[in-house]
């Protein structure tokens, strides 16, 4: 999955439009113009298509966290500058305020079956022994659940 595809289906759960997305940026500190977020939104086949760069979805997600728990006192944490699968899982499982159990519930949603710890290790530092990489298929399982929880549900569905 790429970054834009991770940011179309985020707003899509959380039914965030292009001024809500500026909005949460800002949270990070990070501003963004409406057209380059516009831009993000766009199909790749559009001729304004813009690529959201990882430094960018990393300060969408932190600002998601800041939107959904408030923002802690004192500095921003420094945004990773590369991005993967395991990072993105761990923000929002930070912005959802999820343990464990809640993510294996929500993958088991998604019809994806796995242990606590087969999900933790995708939680440990890489150079961990037991630091396993999120495949696209996981982290696609997680925003599918998420969606059936967070979006459907509000919509009376499922």
């Amino acid at each position: 999955m790429n970054n834009n595809d991770i940011l179309r289906r985020i707003c899509y759960i959380f039914d965030f439009n292009e001024s809500k997305i500026v909005s949460v940026c800002s949270l990070a500190d990070f501003k963004v113009p409406q057209d380059l977020v516009s831009g993000w939104l766009k199909n790749k086949g559009d001729p304004d298509f813009q690529e959201c760069r990882d430094i960018q979805l990393v300060f969408f997600l932190n600002g998601l966290i800041n939107d959904r728990r408030g923002k802690k006192e004192g500095p921003l944490p420094t945004p990773e500058r590369h991005i993967n699968n395991n990072i993105i899982l761990k923000k929002l499982k930070i912005a959802l305020d999820l343990k464990a159990d809640d993510i294996l519930e929500i993958l088991e949603l998604a019809d994806l079956h796995m242990s606590k710890h087969e999900l933790s290790a995708f939680f440990r530092k890489p150079g961990h022994k037991h630091y396993r990489d999120c495949k696209d298929p996981n982290l696609l399982g997680f925003l599918n659940g998420v969606q059936l929880k967070y979006r459907d549900n509000k919509y009376g569905k499922q």
